[in-house]
């Protein structure tokens, strides 16, 4: 019987991203900058044998926050526990989470900007005096019990930074962005995955690859899946540039990157609103997605190659945009330029 598996550009795949995790500063490719300074604090807490300093990373889907994670508890030689904002519910599950940990553990909090409130005041005091006050029963019987938690290091990763409230935010000794990756790191990190999954590739197809995925390893590692699939059945089992062209073509990703949805965006912008300005709930209403996917996933990529910008009054789509669709920008339109 065959098993149809479907896949979406950023949709995670645990058992091939785990396998695919560099455990090193040193076989990390790209984020140069980030790297120096982790390095340099890991190393620095080392020395000293003592926990690091909280860290928030920030950054769009994809680019690694939970990869660095997971390097900064293994350079440092210490056990890493993970959760996600919305699977810690209520102070007992922080409670558990942190009582677990060894002295300079790191705690992995995915999607930090999702704790609910009640459970993120009970983080404060565990951050910055490493204890916490649960109350047990109610009513006129309530009373307080004081947990001392280990010192830890939490590493908070968020695709939304502004959402986190001020008084979380700084508390994090570090705070990390990420930006997408150029085309040189995405080639090395696809040759790279392609030899850990047994991917015949060269330097054309990595190449190929790499100038389609949006700037970001999830995607690229996942396009070099389907690349795969497509050399297995329809050429010689080898990832070429044709081969990648070829297959990337047939999921209907351009050379630009650019997907179906994408192109959908646009298309309504100009289209439908005349190149804008249009506010972000009518296009989510035109183009059947939601905001938030919209303005985490979409746009920042659309706004960094340069086909969209955000304005007082809404989005508007940029003369390159126009010109992607081949169409001629309006004279009003340009005059915003």
């Amino acid at each position: 019987m065959e098993r149809f598996i479907t896949s979406t550009l950023n949709r995670r795949d645990p058992a091939k991203e785990v396998s695919l995790r560099p455990p090193k500063f040193a076989d990390f490719p790209g984020q140069e900058k980030v790297k120096e300074q982790l390095e340099l604090f890991v190393r620095a807490a080392q020395a000293r044998d003592e926990a690091l300093d909280h860290i928030l990373l920030c950054g769009p889907p994809g680019l690694g926050k939970t990869t660095l994670a997971y390097i900064i508890a293994n350079e440092r030689g210490t056990n890493l526990k993970s959760s996600s904002g919305p699977a810690i519910e209520k102070p007992g599950d922080l409670a558990g989470l942190l009582t677990a940990l060894e002295p300079g553990d790191v705690l992995f909090i995915d999607e930090i900007h999702r704790l609910n409130t009640t459970v993120e005041e009970y983080l404060y005091s565990a951050m910055e005096d490493f204890f916490i006050d649960i109350m047990l029963e109610q009513g006129a019987g309530a009373r307080s019990v004081r947990l001392s938690v280990p010192h830890f290091t939490l590493i908070g990763a968020t695709t939304r930074q502004g959402m986190i409230s001020a008084p979380l935010r700084s508390r994090f000794g570090l705070n990390i962005r990420l930006d997408y990756y150029d085309t040189a790191s995405l080639a090395r990190i696809l040759k790279r995955s392609a030899g850990i999954l047994n991917i015949d590739i060269d330097d054309e197809g990595a190449a190929e690859i790499a100038g389609r995925c949006r700037g970001t390893p999830r995607i690229a590692n996942n396009l070099l899946r389907r690349a795969r699939d497509y050399a297995q059945v329809r050429a010689d089992s080898i990832v070429t540039g044709r081969v990648a062209s070829e297959a990337l073509a047939m999921l209907q990703i351009d050379s630009d990157g650019l997907d179906e949805m994408d192109l959908r965006l646009l298309e309504v912008i100009v289209s439908n609103f005349h190149g804008g300005p249009v506010g972000i709930k009518n296009i989510a209403v035109s183009v059947g997605e939601e905001e938030s996917s919209i303005e985490d996933v979409y746009e920042p990529f659309l706004i960094q190659r340069g086909f969209l910008v955000r304005t007082p009054k809404g989005r508007v789509a940029t003369p390159k945009a126009w010109e992607k669709l081949g169409l001629k920008p309006l004279q009003d339109h340009t005059e915003l330029f």
